[in-house]
């Protein structure tokens, strides 16, 4: 993708379910392996907390800011055992976060814990997702006498599953059914207690992805297949929307449902972008949706190829879409553009964005030039960094025709759920369409967008065959970024309260 987007978190969890055994497993070291395979959901923090009933301190937690590798000491063996020792467990659960609410500071890394006299109450979370009423939930605990400290709907969340443990001990399926009856957006957790018992839980709408799967008497959980499958788990399988998993020392593990499942909205960006290639999502492979999404993207295409014709993907996660587009027209795909991998979130002081990406990609002139290039990317969010790459490869790569295809619908609007989509009056398509007017891409809408940023011509997949390409229909996917219909009423609410202020703006601007 060439703009610069974010996944909001990843979680995961090890639990060793004979607790009997003399021979205790510590399973705090398959967490930095299992964050390690999530990166690509959060690159700002790293944590998690693990479980030991030998010890007084029965939850310890280790988090700080930075990468997996930095958090957890993987550039020294050594440092990296003695971490693994001091907060050996059977059970354990893991985080790494990007930020969309709170500040880059390790206070904000998860896992979040509550210490508390009794064990039930004393319990660590992590959180993937994002709550659309957060202001709401965060007014209603201020009213009753709460005191907010970090301002983030983890510690939000944090504090209504205390509200909830306060009152008679009840079964976690009465617990979490009731947190979701307050919570209203995406959201997937992982939590842990004193008692060593484990909760893994995914929304009703099942908008982010949650698999779990067993080994060796371990059961793992993570939020992306691609993590089991390193471990050789074969047959892991997707926790189902509105369900727990639950696993005790006395009882095992078990799948239960806490909450009735209406529709399902899974988040398509997951497919387009965000998730490794190598996962597996609700019974759907990354690979396959992208590569299909670029062969149904090609069979849009009216403009002729020739034998000076070239399909270059923008790096990296454009590359399987263009190669599908490209084998569907007999076009070849080349890697015209060299990204330098090293320029990822350093940012020098004083820098444009502009000088970042000039720093990032390398056109190669050799390939392009005199070429008719089909510049492929998977998704066009505020136009900024693709103008510029089309400007590398028409200056300095010297291509004669540079016509862009987008292996995904239009982004015209913002996201609530856990993806850092800006606001509206960020986005680059809204800007040649009026939000509450049907959508659509005529000739000379698609034209203006083009020279907008620099190209010869431009076009974006349709939604229907978005929906081919991931395997599932509109129905069950979350499209509120390419098409406003939001799967939550908040989120509705949020989208209105945006186009309202953005209105208002406009016209503040006209009458000055």
């Amino acid at each position: 993708m060439s703009e610069t987007m974010h996944e909001e978190c990843g979680i995961a969890a090890v639990y060793q379910l004979d607790h009997t055994s003399a021979d205790p497993i510590n399973v705090s070291q398959y967490i930095p392996g299992l964050l390690l395979d999530l990166q690509n959901r959060g690159q700002l923090s790293a944590g998690m907390t693990s479980y030991d009933p030998k010890h007084n301190l029965l939850l310890k937690t280790h988090k700080d800011v930075g990468t997996v590798d930095r958090v957890f000491r993987l550039f020294s063996s050594q440092k990296h055992r003695n971490l693994v020792r001091k907060y050996e467990g059977t059970v354990a659960i893991g985080h790494v976060r990007y930020a969309t609410s709170g500040a880059e500071d390790r206070n904000f890394a998860q896992p979040f814990e509550r210490i508390h006299g009794r064990k039930w109450k004393w319990f660590s979370i992590g959180f993937n997702g994002n709550l659309a009423n957060f202001e709401e939930l965060k007014a209603a605990l201020v009213e009753r006498g709460y005191h907010i400290s970090y301002n983030t709907d983890t510690e939000v969340m944090m504090h209504h599953i205390n509200k909830e443990l306060s009152g008679e001990l009840r079964s976690f399926k009465e617990i979490f059914a009731s947190l979701a009856k307050s919570f209203d957006g995406a959201f997937n957790i992982v939590f842990l207690n004193a008692r060593g018992e484990l909760i893994a839980m995914r929304d009703p709408l099942g908008i982010k992805p949650l698999c779990y799967g067993i080994k060796n008497n371990l059961l793992f959980v993570a939020s992306e297949s691609v993590a089991l499958a390193r471990l050789g788990i074969t047959d892991y399988q997707d926790l189902e929307p509105g369900s727990l998993l639950v696993a005790t020392p006395h009882d095992g593990y078990r799948i239960e449902r806490y909450s009735e499942v209406k529709r399902t909205a899974h988040c398509q960006f997951e497919w387009v972008y965000f998730a490794n290639l190598a996962s597996n999502l609700d019974g759907r492979s990354v690979f396959k949706a992208r590569r299909l999404m670029g062969r149904l993207l090609a069979e849009m295409e009216d403009i002729p190829g020739g034998p000076d014709a070239r399909v270059v993907p923008v790096p990296e996660t454009a590359k399987v879409a263009g190669d599908g587009f490209g084998f569907k027209l007999g076009i070849p795909v080349i890697e015209g553009l060299v990204r330098n991998r090293y320029v990822g979130r350093t940012f020098i002081e004083g820098q444009s964005r502009q000088d970042v990406i000039l720093r990032k990609f390398t056109p190669l002139v050799e390939l392009l030039e005199n070429k008719r290039i089909f510049l492929v990317d998977d998704s066009l969010v505020r136009s900024t960094t693709l103008s510029t790459i089309i400007e590398l490869i028409r200056e300095r790569g010297r291509a004669k025709e540079i016509h862009v295809r987008i292996a995904c619908p239009s982004i015209i609007a913002p996201c609530f759920y856990g993806i850092d989509i800006p606001t509206v009056k960020e986005l680059f398509v809204p800007r040649f369409w009026k939000p509450g007017q049907p959508l659509t891409h005529s000739k000379e809408t698609l034209a203006e967008m083009a020279e907008a940023i620099g190209a010869d011509s431009l076009k974006f997949l349709t939604i229907d065959r978005l929906s081919k390409a991931i395997g599932h229909s509109k129905e069950q996917l979350c499209t509120a970024c390419i098409d406003t219909t939001y799967p939550t009423l908040i989120g509705e609410k949020r989208y209105q309260e945006q186009i309202k202020h953005t209105e208002v703006e406009a016209d503040s601007t006209q009458e000055a």
